[in-house]
């Protein structure tokens, strides 16, 4: 896709991976519009970038629609459509995984529900012009897991399951989709995981432009599955060769991290 002139929408757009999207977009000479539920950070971002912010709360489906109507009536159709925003809660301090109902709530619907209300809004009009793109913001987390944070694995495991839906589903009407599974990033979304878990787990913490870069050129690419890590698909194929070992192995790593 070539992003030149493109109605571009980025949620949780005030910081981290969402921001810098937004910049990305901006160098690619889009049209950027920042929605965060944080209205002083989205206008922030919105004017660096030449764009319009939005404050709305990705879990309240009403203000999500309004807003994308809002965004249309503006700028014009959405080409492209980011589900960023995120949460992450970490578990229990006494290791269970059930955890707090609270933290089960809000992960399922920041980290899931968002990206089905923005599909609902934006599908049908898509469809009828023939064109559109959803990019879902996920987690290696999704295709792996995250050790010590049950409610952010299972919720973003059924991101990565929506994604694939509405790829095989719409593919035939011009429907682009991209899911994109980074392992760690530097922003605050990593500040509710256990640093000892982060420390164990090899790899590059990438900043968030770095990110973004590595995302915005999947989009360009029209890739569905955007690993800004290419570890995680060496990873994830060794789990499909492997569950058993794959599951013994991340119990060894907890136990190496609750050691530190």
């Amino acid at each position: 896709m070539d992003l030149t002139g493109r109605v571009v929408v980025v949620t949780g757009g005030g910081a981290g991976i969402g921001a810098a999207l937004c910049e990305g977009f901006f160098s690619h000479d889009a049209v950027v519009a920042v929605l965060d539920i944080d209205s002083s950070a989205a206008h922030r971002v919105a004017a660096n970038t030449s764009g319009i912010g939005l404050a709305v709360d990705v879990t309240d489906e009403s203000g999500l629609t309004q807003a994308i109507a809002a965004v249309e009536e503006r700028c014009g159709a959405i080409d492209v459509f980011v589900s960023n925003a995120g949460v992450a809660f970490a578990d229990s301090a006494d290791g269970d995984v059930s955890g707090d109902d609270e933290h089960w709530r809000r992960s399922l619907d920041v980290n899931l529900m968002a990206h089905v209300y923005a599909a609902r809004a934006l599908l049908p009009a898509m469809i009828q012009r023939g064109e559109g793109y959803l990019v879902n913001i996920a987690s290696a987390a999704g295709l792996l897991s995250q050790v010590g944070a049950a409610a952010y694995s299972a919720s973003k495991h059924a991101a990565v399951g929506f994604a694939e839906s509405m790829a095989i589903s719409h593919r035939h009407e011009g429907i682009r989709v991209s899911v994109v599974c980074p392992q760690y990033v530097q922003t605050d979304l990593i500040r509710g995981l256990d640093p000892a878990l982060i420390a164990a787990v090899p790899g590059e913490v990438l900043s968030p432009a770095e990110a973004a870069d590595k995302i915005i050129a999947g989009i360009c690419a029209e890739q569905f599955l955007i690993l800004p890590h290419p570890e995680v698909g060496r990873y994830f194929q060794n789990k499909a060769q492997d569950y058993e070992r794959w599951i013994a192995g991340m119990a060894k790593l907890r136990s190496r991290a609750a050691d530190d």
